[in-house]
């Protein structure tokens, strides 16, 4: 029999000479294929879609001393980039353990790694939140331990999953999209003044209560805020009284800060770094090392605790008295990492 032939697929049509939605950027969506055209993206300071790049590697790798036949832990797995990196200093002896609560991105990465040649001889994935650090390998404890706290840019570029209001999209936010409450649903739950406050607590947002009656003022015309796109219209309804030529950066910024704010609440984002931080020193051997990447004054507030109080309790034999910041250069190549601050612990 003669085998039938394939039906050719053109690839993604789109109008006028660059791509501009999430779905039409199909070389960036396939960096293995197109590798040359995503390094380019790259070095000019732009963020492929579909794609994360690792933050702080060298400074990471450099204070984790990762060593062959060591056990280690990355609490956030996302596309895997410094779970490769520490693979690679594991030079094929040892093992390390990742977790993600994401189902969608972290089979993606699971099948990238896979195809690296780290399969589960080396690598086991589970898909759980890192709060529940103690139940990640029972019995066992790690040599290092890292923890990236921000959201993985291809979850941010992606409109599906509506995390950022420079697309529209479904005002989702769930970091797992298989479980709890959509941001659209949370807002529906809260009064004005919860609002105001979660604003405020969350993203130390100065316009929270204007923000927060702007919102309401939408559900009592009888209005929904269901997208990214009517969230980002109330906020920039809520800022109509700052003159016009500031106008637009502080509706960026406040943006910005409210989907921070709903996110962190949606997710129990704190709640869970807390367990983490508080488990974190029993899943760690004697002179383990374990480093964390926060991304706003929030998180950093409880590392810089969690941290203080367990070296003044001598639980930690050493911390790090100031954060550490990526270079300018990895500022212009990454702009998303410009806000990440890093602070590390040594078991006692």
């Amino acid at each position: 029999m003669i085998p039938m032939e394939q039906e050719h697929k053109r690839r993604v049509r789109y109008k006028g000479t660059h791509p501009r939605s999430y779905q039409e950027k199909y070389k960036e969506l396939d960096p293995e294929k197109y590798r040359a055209d995503v390094d380019k993206i790259i070095r000019s300071g732009k963020t492929p879609a579909g794609m994360h790049i690792p933050i702080m590697v060298d400074e990471i790798l450099e204070f984790l001393q990762i060593q062959p036949g060591q056990t280690g832990y990355d609490a956030t797995l996302g596309y895997g980039g410094h779970t490769r990196k520490m693979l690679e200093c594991l030079q094929g002896q040892g093992h390390l353990y990742a977790t993600d609560v994401d189902p969608v991105e972290s089979e993606k990465t699971r099948a990238r790694l896979e195809a690296q040649g780290y399969g589960a001889d080396i690598l086991t994935i589970r898909r759980l939140n890192f709060a529940d650090v103690d139940q990640v390998a029972p019995g066992e404890k790690f040599d290092f331990v890292l923890a990236d706290l921000g959201v993985s840019s291809m979850q941010i570029d992606n409109p599906e999953r509506g995390f950022t209001f420079k697309y529209n999209g479904p005002l989702d936010l769930r970091l797992d999209p298989t479980s709890g409450v959509t941001a659209a649903q949370r807002l529906r739950e809260l009064d004005q003044e919860e609002l105001a406050a979660l604003l405020v607590e969350n993203s130390d947002e100065p316009y929270a209560e204007r923000i927060a009656g702007a919102v309401m003022g939408v559900f009592k015309r009888g209005g929904t805020i269901e997208t990214t796109k009517q969230l980002a219209s109330a906020v920039e309804t809520a800022l109509s009284f700052l003159p016009p030529a500031e106008r637009r950066e502080a509706v960026k910024k406040s943006c910005q800060r409210t989907f921070q704010a709903l996110r962190i609440d949606v997710n129990s984002e704190f709640e869970a770094l807390y367990a983490f931080l508080e488990k974190l020193p029993d899943v760690l051997k004697s002179g383990g090392r374990t480093a964390v990447l926060t991304f706003h004054s929030g998180e950093d507030r409880m590392v810089k605790k969690a941290f203080r109080q367990f070296y003044r309790a001598g639980i930690y034999r050493e911390i790090s008295e100031d954060v550490i910041r990526p270079s300018a250069e990895e500022c212009f190549q990454n702009p998303r990492a410009h806000s990440t601050k890093m602070r590390w612990a040594i078991r006692a």
